[in-house]
């Protein structure tokens, strides 16, 4: 039985890349036995910054839009968090998704693939202290994309993703076998 893993763009600005990274990303790990990869994009689901009146903790949900949050994420067996890094840390949006919620990320696996100009390690390594502290378990393999000089053409347009990270296709690879490695725990 084919378990469902939630792709999660967490970038929403304008110029952001995290669509072609997360596309890239499922592409490329599709034959992953037994799992089947479906786009979360916090673009989309635009949730407003966490107003909800109680702590997570409580589960007390009374926002709509945070209980269809909540059945989204707790329709998946598993989470890739595809994350941009700004300013040496990962996108406020992709914070604030996370923390609308607590026990529905609890004991769940999930990988990180960042992406910047340094590959993202800042940004994976907050985001990873992060899952931890909600009780998930992350892979030991976090792919981070290093941006190069072809990576974006003079109006910092992506050009060829699958050209710019194909040093990284193994490492996204093995990340999605850990996933499943972790599922069967």
């Amino acid at each position: 039985m084919s378990q469902k893993i939630a792709v999660i763009i967490g970038s929403t600005r304008p110029t952001r890349i995290g669509h072609h990274i997360a596309d890239w990303f499922i592409r490329n790990v599709s034959d992953t036995h037994d799992l089947t990869f479906e786009i979360i994009d916090l673009r989309e689901i635009n949730l407003p910054f966490m107003d909800e009146p109680h702590t997570p903790t409580l589960a007390k949900y009374e926002k709509e839009y945070t209980q269809k949050w909540k059945a989204l994420i707790d329709s998946y067996d598993g989470y890739v968090f595809v994350t941009a890094e700004y300013n040496a840390g990962y996108p406020a949006p992709l914070k604030n998704a996370i923390d609308y919620l607590s026990a529905e990320w609890h004991n769940k696996p999930a990988a990180i693939v960042s992406y910047g100009w340094g590959g993202g390690a800042s940004a994976s390594a907050q985001l990873r202290q992060v899952l931890e502290r909600l009780k998930m378990r992350p892979t030991g393999v976090s792919p981070a994309l290093v941006f190069g000089g072809d990576t974006f053409t003079e109006d910092a347009k992506l050009q060829d993703v699958d050209k710019s990270f194909a040093g990284n296709v193994e490492e996204v690879k093995m990340a999605a076998k850990q996933l499943v490695e972790l599922m069967a725990e």
